[in-house]
């Protein structure tokens, strides 16, 4: 019996979890599935249940609350050891201020300043400055004072303003580069103006998604986003070595040709994974240039 909470995946079995945590009849029927399929935007009390009561759930989301926000993936990028930014965390600006009392960045600007939370570009701030940090300390204060807080201090990665997204859905990926045109953000985002380049550079591409493709089978992880950058400076970064930058358990569809398409690739993951059981995620085939 194939139990579902995915709105628009139907099992044998069809349950809605959204806005409450698992009761007892939801355990029930978890006990008698062989499979769960579970919604993307799960809240933990739902998928560690599901966990609990049935061998396999779709989708894997062990790594994402093991690790939760960017800075539980920068903790899993170090104990995977992947190459990625050199980044500073701190769970407050008190802890930011126990570490460097003067108030100055961890390392010589410019870097990168995310707070745990957010995605499609919103929470990054670059800092070319050491006064710029000192502006920003009060904008985090300001979020702490209603319950928000952590903050990753990163190395400065000169990537030309491009960045590449590696779509791991089940057994299938998708990557394309987002660039940003010269007037806009350094920081490359789709929803802060950018474009989507799915042809540049195909050695680098395969790079990524060979990584990816470890990554997954190391982690379990087969539904999520994972963002990379490729240094243009010798001096900072191996050009050809992908750098891990973090994991979107939430993502956008615009690179994926819309949500339809986005749910046609879903539902044919789920069948390849209920067939298959646990699968890596394959790297598409291109043409690969030096």
């Amino acid at each position: 019996m194939i139990l579902s909470y995915h709105p628009l995946y139907e099992g044998d079995q069809h349950r809605l979890c959204a806005g409450r945590d698992p009761d007892r009849d939801d355990l029930a029927a978890m006990r008698k599935a062989d499979a769960v399929i579970l919604p993307q935007g799960c809240r933990a009390s739902l998928y560690q249940a599901a966990r609990q009561c049935c061998a396999r759930v779709f989708p894997d989301y062990d790594a994402r609350f093991a690790y939760p926000g960017k800075i539980g993936q920068m903790r899993l990028f170090q104990q995977m050891a992947v190459p990625h930014p050199l980044s500073y965390c701190y769970t407050d600006t008190r802890a930011f201020f126990r570490h460097q009392p003067n108030g100055i960045l961890p390392l010589s600007p410019p870097a990168v300043l995310k707070l745990d939370w957010g995605g499609e570009g919103d929470g990054v701030f670059p800092l070319m400055t050491n006064e710029e940090m000192t502006t920003l300390i009060e904008r985090l204060r300001s979020y702490e004072s209603t319950g928000q807080s952590g903050f990753i201090v990163q190395q400065w990665i000169p990537a030309d303003a491009r960045s590449l997204r590696v779509v791991v859905t089940g057994h299938e990926m998708v990557s394309y580069w987002r660039t940003m045109p010269a007037e806009a953000s350094p920081l490359a985002c789709l929803a802060k103006g950018g474009r989507i380049d799915r042809a540049s550079d195909p050695h680098l591409i395969s790079a990524a998604e060979s990584a990816t493709a470890s990554f997954c089978r190391k982690t379990g992880i087969n539904l999520a986003g994972f963002d990379f950058l490729f240094s243009t400076d010798p001096s900072v970064a191996d050009p050809r070595s992908p750098l891990f930058l973090e994991i979107n358990y939430f993502f956008g569809r615009r690179g994926l040709q819309g949500s339809d398409a986005y749910y046609r690739r879903l539902m044919k993951a789920i069948a390849y994974w209920l067939q298959k059981g646990a699968v890596v995620p394959r790297p598409s085939e291109r043409k690969s240039s030096p």
